[in-house]
């Protein structure tokens, strides 16, 4: 897997984590386990693995270079309509897959599990479709959170309820770049902040 700079590296950026929860080294070699485990599952059945952009493509990407069979990759984008509304788990998609499920083996591919109310409406809408089989992945779960149960096949780390950033998670779009997870200063929420 690749490496990339040491957390002090990040400057500005880094300036905003207070901790790191999980290196880079941790991260690449979790990803890698999940990768093995799914090559060994899905022999010999052609997995399509689909996302939810944004947060998901850095797990994405190194994920699917942790795959040795033949896969396939597509995506999705939502988008809430508001807090309330997301809340209830009611998502708008603004990209749907390029490609029909129907009869393919999906692996829905997740950054974080919190809630579980977005992940249940997502795979209630792609069973709908009438995929072979379909399970998930995630790499972090936030189980404390969650509102819904949900099945997770594969899993990365537990996450504590509390704010992280990194390897793909955001700050208002922003720390999606770090290699590693860590919590976000409480200074970056404050008004005059970020």
């Amino acid at each position: 897997m690749t490496q990339f700079y040491p957390p002090e590296a990040y400057g500005e950026l880094n300036d905003g984590i207070s901790q790191v929860l999980f290196t880079e080294d941790e991260i690449q070699a979790r990803v890698l386990a999940i990768g093995q485990a799914i090559s060994r599952d899905y022999e010999g059945c052609h997995p399509l693995m689909v996302g939810v952009l944004k947060g998901v493509f850095p797990f994405m990407s190194d994920l699917l270079r942790a795959i040795t069979i033949p896969v396939e990759v597509d995506f999705m984008a939502i988008a809430s309509y508001s807090s309330q509304a997301r809340d209830k788990g009611y998502v708008r998609l603004q990209k749907d897959l390029d490609e029909s499920i129907a009869g393919r083996h999906v692996l829905f591919v997740e950054d974080v599990v919190d809630t579980g109310l977005t992940l249940n409406y997502l795979l209630g809408n792609l069973r709908a479709r009438q995929p072979a089989s379909l399970k998930v992945c995630a790499l972090f779960n936030k189980s404390r959170r969650r509102l819904i149960s949900v099945p997770l096949q594969y899993k990365g780390f537990d996450l504590p309820d509390k704010f992280v950033v990194g390897y793909g998670l955001d700050y208002r779009e922003l720390y999606r770049n770090l290699p590693f997870v860590g919590l976000l200063k409480p200074a970056v929420f404050a008004p005059n902040g970020s």
